[in-house]
């Protein structure tokens, strides 16, 4: 029986994806205590501010000066989809809307025909470490959505569903449904929230999954075949050592291409939790042009698009700053265009996501 690992190759920046997924950035900064201004009270002596991706001390400011971050940059003709693992993320855009997630939320932006954000990184902790970790997650659009209404919908940590799974030594593994069901009904099941309406994702035979898996010390479990017809699945190995996928050891953090048709075995050797983010679903398999930040589907679309970010600014900035946060109060919100309010619905809003020791079963 052939192996189901059709391609394997070590992690880079950004992570290379495949159709319907265009990029995919993993960001893990161990930001230091925090100044009065929500940066980091470290000194920024030999970054280049603006453009620091240097990793230097373990982190970077990226294209923020004060605040770690991404000023105001545009988007048209795909989705981005935000998990973040720790840490917050305020966000802003041209449409009036503001945010601030993290803790284990997600935000999912359907940027259609246009939309101009930003996404800042404030540091609240004074006196101790800010840690962040977070994916972005770039899921493309079909042609007949890529001029769509932007809008974004959020993900409160406690309304995703998460499946518990406990092998026969007793050790478990931890599953978050971003997108796609997990497993068929029952308690070893897990059904999705609703993805936005002109997603790809809300397409029926779509078959797009995205799961953050975590796999206790000495654990196993059975990555379940995917259940559509043509679909391609991507494997990310992140964090931990010494595991294995499908019989064969990981040397290192790797990415994979396994068979989707195929169940894969992960086996966590190690001393400590092994880490993968799945991304899977049913090629769109329409030609892709790419400009930075737009991505249509014949260059003559590209320039349409660089004409009409010339002439409207996708709706243009109304704030005060070009790098915004949203104060020291660590509560999450989002405010969306019209003006409707939305916190977590459940629990203390400051609540993170599960821990890795805490029991968790299906929501």
């Amino acid at each position: 029986m052939s192996s189901p690992i059709l391609q394997l190759k070590p992690l880079g920046f950004p992570w290379e994806t495949i159709d319907p997924f265009l990029f995919c950035a993993y960001h893990d900064d161990a930001y230091p205590e925090a100044n009065a201004q929500m940066g980091p009270a470290s000194s920024l002596a030999g970054r280049d501010i603006g453009q620091d991706f240097s990793r230097k001390d373990g982190w970077s400011m990226y294209h923020g000066s004060t605040v770690p971050g991404f000023p105001p940059h545009p988007h048209r003709g795909f989705e981005t989809v935000t998990i973040v693992r720790k840490g917050l993320i305020d966000h802003s855009d041209s449409l009036g809307a503001t945010a601030r997630f993290g803790q284990g939320d997600v935000q999912w932006l359907t940027a259609g025909r246009g939309v101009v954000h930003s996404e800042m990184f404030p540091l609240l902790n004074q006196d101790s470490p800010n840690p962040l970790e977070l994916f972005q997650i770039w899921l493309n659009l079909p042609a007949r959505s890529k001029m769509s209404d932007p809008h974004f919908t959020m993900f409160w940590s406690q309304d995703i569903p998460r499946l518990t799974a406990t092998d026969a030594g007793g050790h478990r593994t931890e599953v978050a449904v971003v997108a796609g069901r997990l497993g068929q009904e029952g308690s070893a099941a897990a059904a999705p929230l609703e993805p936005p309406p002109d997603s790809w994702a809300a397409q029926a035979d779509a078959d797009v999954a995205i799961w953050t898996i975590r796999v206790a010390p000495g654990g196993h479990w059975t990555l379940p075949a995917a259940t559509g017809q043509g679909t391609r699945r991507s494997l990310y190995f992140f964090k931990g050592a010494r595991v294995s996928v499908a019989g064969q050891p990981m040397a290192d953090h790797a990415a994979l291409e396994l068979r989707a048709a195929d169940p894969v075995e992960l086996v966590n050797g190690g001393s400590e939790a092994a880490e993968f983010l799945l991304l899977q679903g049913k090629p769109i398999g329409e030609p892709v042009a790419q400009y930075g930040p737009f991505v249509m589907n014949t260059q003559a679309e590209i320039a349409q698009t660089l004409d009409d970010y010339r002439r409207t600014q996708f709706g243009g900035w109304s704030f005060a700053d070009d790098a915004p946060v949203h104060g020291r109060d660590p509560a999450r919100f989002a405010n969306h265009p019209g003006g409707r309010e939305e916190r977590p619905t459940s629990g203390d809003d400051h609540a993170a996501a599960p821990a890795a020791d805490d029991d968790v079963d299906v929501e």
